[in-house]
């Protein structure tokens, strides 16, 4: 067993927020006044003779690069991890702290302080776990639970863009128009497909899974949860009989336009605070528990990690839409308004146009890919719809890869150009969606070609 090369460790820190800590992920700033159940940072480490690799999973909405690269420099300093060999991504959930400015949905600047560490302490508690392991990869389909929400609507349905004022060609959510829809737009991707982790004597590590649903999002405003990635987790935990050494992950894939509210039937799951994300996490968990009965273990893999810094273009608003953005700012008192006013979206997306237009003309995007023995993950720095994950997908054989996105970035959306061309809220310009056209496409093969095999 001494000249077992491979090895990996996982852990978690507890990074849940007080009360009190400003939450986003809507339309604007909400405040914790109720905790219901813990948010983690979880770890893995993953180790050859060659190559050490880092993949860390935040209960958090989104983060973004400022904040990730000062936490990989720390990393790389402490434990020699090279950047490109750190994958650290948030698992998207609605009801976490806020470390990001997204809409006005304002950064909570006492815990964006004191997360960092927390993110560190699980990696270096990862790396200190290090024991001689063996990984294997695993594949069910689970369409059950998800949802396209753009939907084509019937002739005479308005779809309001508020970035330019015309009509969009679907509509995100249509919440109270139900009798209007005509159909989905795009298929979702039903892959759950996970990277399994027990060290060589059979007892487990890890099991990082990835799944393309959005979040769940079925409690009050004020509530703090990991959402059903958490009960992903700790069901799957208990489906494996492990003790509190394992550490579940769930991972965000490519789910952009897909959720769980059905608007056509409604009542298919138990509408209580949470009850729906207890149901889909167990019902994940289980599907993945039953399906390691064909798991083929690797004892020896090889790792490798591939990292490219793609400069792109952004989407920023013209002179003449400037200056009616910059109108209906200086007629707003943003400190009052309400979601579900008449001119919500306007203002808001007014005050977007505004900082938008101060961005740069190009950005750098991380674009990421992880070998591990015979399976591949790549990693995406915003939220991309299914068509990306299924084209990557179909690019590696034997069902052995998937897509981490909210990973090393947050853009926002990025759709391929022929769904940004409808519109919908995804696509409504903005600095939660900036990239230029063409951006998903060339990203698409960046990360395709690091997926040669």
């Amino acid at each position: 067993m001494s000249h077992h090369t491979f090895k990996a460790g996982a852990a978690q820190v507890d990074i849940t927020p007080p009360l009190g800590t400003v939450i986003n992920g809507e339309f604007t700033s909400r405040y914790a006044n109720e905790i219901a159940d813990p948010l983690f940072a979880k770890a893995l480490v993953l180790q050859d003779a060659k190559t050490t690799l880092l993949i860390v999973m935040v209960d958090i909405c989104a983060m973004q690069r400022d904040f990730l690269d000062e936490v990989k420099a720390t990393i790389a300093h402490s434990l020699g991890i090279p950047r490109e060999c750190q994958l650290i991504a948030a698992t998207h959930t609605h009801s976490g702290g806020s470390v990001a400015e997204l809409l006005m949905g304002h950064v909570d600047w006492a815990y964006r302080q004191w997360l960092p560490q927390r993110i560190v302490q699980a990696a270096t508690d990862a790396y200190a776990n290090l024991r001689p392991a063996k990984i294997g990869w695993g594949s069910v389909d689970q369409p059950q639970h998800l949802l396209c929400r753009r939907y084509q609507m019937d002739g005479g349905y308005e779809a309001i863009n508020p970035v330019t004022g015309g009509m969009d060609a679907v509509k995100t959510n249509p919440f109270g128009d139900e009798k209007q829809i005509v159909g989905s737009t795009t298929m979702p991707d039903p892959g759950l497909r996970y990277l399994a982790v027990q060290g060589t004597d059979g007892r487990w590590i890890s099991l990082l899974a990835n799944y393309s649903l959005h979040y769940v999002g079925d409690c009050e405003r004020g509530t703090l949860s990991a959402d059903y990635f958490g009960y992903f987790a700790r069901s799957v935990a208990s489906g494996l009989g492990t003790d509190h050494r394992f550490v579940g992950m769930m991972s965000n894939g490519t789910s952009g336009e897909i959720n769980i509210w059905d608007f056509q039937d409604p009542d298919r799951y138990p509408s209580g605070n949470h009850e729906k994300s207890k149901v889909i996490g167990a019902d994940l968990a289980s599907a993945v528990v039953e399906s390691l009965s064909d798991m083929h273990w690797e004892e020896a893999p090889v790792l490798e990690a591939n990292y490219t810094d793609l400069l792109i273009g952004t989407r920023k608003p013209t002179a003449a839409e400037l200056t009616t953005a910059e109108r209906i700012v200086s007629e707003t008192d943003y400190e009052n308004i309400t979601f579900g006013e008449p001119n919500f979206f306007k203002q808001v997306y007014a005050r977007e146009q505004v900082l938008l237009s101060k961005f740069a003309d190009e950005r750098l995007f991380p674009i990421q890919g992880f070998r591990i023995g015979s399976g591949a993950i790549g990693a995406l720095g915003g939220e991309f719809f299914s068509e990306t994950g299924l084209n990557l997908k179909a690019r590696w054989p034997d069902e052995k890869y998937f897509t981490v996105c909210l990973a090393n970035d947050y853009v926002g959306y990025v759709p391929p150009a022929h769904e940004l061309e409808k519109g919908g809220y995804e696509c409504w310009r903005c600095r939660t969606s900036y990239l230029v056209e063409n951006a998903e496409g060339k990203i698409r093969n960046v990360l395709g070609r690091q997926l040669v095999v």
